[in-house]
């Protein structure tokens, strides 16, 4: 009969100081380190400490805040004491990136744990963090159960740190007593990162998303300032739910705001479900024994099925650069803690393949970089197609991209049309030279232009969203990438509702008639459009248009309305808007010119608040000025 013994019994048996336990490590073997905010810093610490007397120790870790002097030591003994294996996914051409590029090992992050488990790469040691035990002798992997759950499984050898700092998370995220060799006990702070404010920029962007996400959205978000502004600027939705790689204090927040409530995911109801948490102590409070948070490995949290059965899933990842085809090339920052891009096409394909889901690419329009003369020099994020980088998500996956300058959905669209929606939410200064680029390579056709929509900048807070006869209506300012609906709605229209908007009767409306509504500057002309459907696959059922006069600063006004819209209130909200829109550009006022029967447009123009004054001659002259109100 075998002797059993008791849990705390060996709890005791197997505590080490840092030094004694660092000593089981051998030259020749392989060393797992727990992952980003979770790693055992005092058994690095100790590691680094005893490398001197290694040789040929391999450490395989997630990218991560190099805290110790471990990719130093590869560096000065030629990786002969010490070589690192990072599992990364990655352009790697940041500077601090760049430089330590031999360590990345390209492995899609579902796929680590299987490479554990399965013994494809063994792991001789797994150096890990966890909670003081419980009654029942489980320890918890705390803020990192990622790839780290399953390296100490598959590990010859454990040893753990136990951190009375590291909070219990509920969830797969747990290891027992009698599966660690040695036990450090080492109370520390666990590693955090402070929020700071956005830029700008990345704050336009989170304006841009947070009018694609909808209430009851499942949301997967990154660890950049872009992600961090547009969760900032949910605070107006409902019932989110969460299934990331990551959470972090803003999610906390939202939560305690009663934003997040998990209650619609359709699968996890109720949970947060991560594989980790980046962020402050006060996130690390907030995980400690929490019902509402499940962590689990990542071969679970970035499976594409899981992923999929989330409803509305919609993920949201930084893209370093992206090229006129729709190819996206990404990559961490130190600023991000080396968070990594090996996710990102897992989630990109789960959204896509959900219930109402959504895959939206985040893009700075621009970046700074440094030349060979010693000063910065500005450059387009968005390219005509990459060439000397990594290509991190296909074209075929991209659906929504968003730069400081718009969205755009480019699911479905042809090379030409991808083209023109990306130049349009490229940085004013770039737009020209990525048209005559994309002529050159044959991407668009040689006869056409953008128009004064070149140097226009897309004004987001003239959208709105109004709920008409109980179906949702986007008003918006047209964009170039819109002359194909435009031409659609007037295609659909009764003749006599196209001779009220033309004055004739008009069987063909061409590209050029149409791309005047479409490529606009927003300022001198201006076109609004309403829509309804999915963005990208919506159909126009309204388009108003102003022209400015420059001699008498009035601008003429132009309406159509789908039939099945007629009478709806649809030519009374644009032509409120283009009216707003125009007072706030300086434009003195407004006149259109109708025929005396056409007695919608005379009522429409009625509506605004302002005096009309009417003009009778072959046809009538409807006018109004701003400083005149009712």
């Amino acid at each position: 009969m075998g002797i059993t013994s008791y849990w705390a019994d060996d709890y005791v048996h197997k505590k080490r100081s840092v030094e004694q336990a660092v000593s089981n490590i051998h030259s020749g073997q392989r060393v797992f380190i727990g992952s980003y905010c979770g790693e055992p810093q005092a058994l690095v610490s100790g590691l680094a400490r005893s490398a001197h007397k290694l040789s040929d120790v391999e450490i395989i870790r997630l990218m991560s805040r190099e805290t110790t002097l471990l990719m130093q030591i590869a560096d000065k003994t030629n990786d002969q004491a010490i070589n690192i294996r990072s599992i990364y996914l990655g352009s790697a051409k940041s500077e601090e990136l760049g430089k330590n590029k031999r360590f990345y090992t390209p492995v899609n992050m579902a796929e680590v744990p299987r490479l554990f488990s399965s013994r494809r790469i063994p792991i001789d040691v797994a150096m890990i963090q966890v909670s003081p035990p419980d009654d029942f002798g489980w320890m918890s992997l705390g803020v990192s159960v990622d790839v780290t759950l399953s390296a100490a499984l598959s590990a010859d050898l454990v040893i753990a740190q136990v951190n009375s700092r590291m909070p219990m998370v509920l969830g797969q995220s747990f290891i027992h007593v009698n599966d660690v060799d040695f036990i450090v006990e080492m109370n520390e702070d666990l590693m955090t990162i402070s929020s700071t404010p956005p830029p700008q920029k990345a704050s336009k962007i989170g304006q841009h998303i947070v009018r694609l996400i909808e209430d009851g959205s499942t949301l997967q978000i990154g660890l950049d300032a872009a992600s961090q502004a547009t969760l900032q600027a949910l605070s107006k939705k409902n019932d989110l739910g969460i299934h990331s790689q990551f959470l972090t204090d803003d999610m906390m927040h939202l939560y305690s705001m009663g934003v997040i409530t998990n209650r619609k995911k359709g699968f996890n109801n109720g949970k947060m479900v991560a594989g980790c948490s980046v962020g402050t102590s006060e996130l690390y409070e907030f995980l400690h024994i929490n019902p509402a948070v499940e962590f689990q490995p990542f071969d679970y949290v970035n499976d594409l099925e899981i992923i999929s059965r989330n409803n509305k899933m919609v993920s949201m990842n930084v893209a370093q650069t992206i090229d006129l085809f729709g190819q996206v090339s990404c990559d961490a920052q130190s600023y991000t803690l080396y968070a990594g891009v090996s996710g990102i096409s897992d989630f990109v394909r789960g959204a896509n393949r959900s219930k109402g889901g959504k895959s939206i690419i985040m893009v700075n329009s621009t970046a700074s970089v440094l030349g060979d003369d010693g000063t910065y020099r500005k450059i387009s994020c968005i390219v005509p197609q990459l060439t000397d980088t990594i290509v991190t998500i296909p074209r075929e996956d991209i659906r929504y991209v968003v730069t400081e300058f718009g969205a755009v959905n480019l699911f479905g669209k042809s090379t030409q049309e991808r083209a023109f929606a990306l130049i349009s939410i490229a940085h004013p200064e770039f737009r020209d030279e990525l048209l005559s680029e994309a002529k050159r390579i044959g991407m668009i056709g040689q006869d056409r232009t953008l128009g004064e929509s070149v140097y226009g900048i897309y004004p987001v807070k003239l959208e709105e969203v109004i709920s008409i006869n109980g179906e949702q209506v986007t008003f918006r300012p047209a964009k170039p990438v819109d002359d194909r609906r435009i031409q659609e709605h007037f295609y659909q229209l009764e003749k006599e509702d196209v001779v009220s908007r033309f004055f004739h009767e008009k069987t063909r409306f061409i590209r050029p008639d149409v791309e005047v509504m479409s490529q606009i500057d927003y300022k001198r002309n201006l076109t609004i459009i309403a829509l309804v459907g999915e963005m990208g696959f919506d159909r126009v059922v309204g388009v108003g248009s102003y022209y400015l006069e420059p001699a008498t600063n009035m601008a003429e006004v132009a309406f159509s309305v789908s039939t099945d819209f007629q009478n709806k209130g649809v030519g009374r909200i644009i032509i409120r808007k283009l009216a707003e829109a125009a007072r706030d550009r300086g434009i003195n006022g407004l006149f259109a010119v109708t025929s005396t029967g056409n007695k919608n447009m005379i009522k429409l123009f009625k509506s605004l608040p302002y005096k009309v004054q009417s003009e009778i001659d072959d046809d009538m002259l409807l006018s109004c000025r701003f400083v005149e109100p009712k």
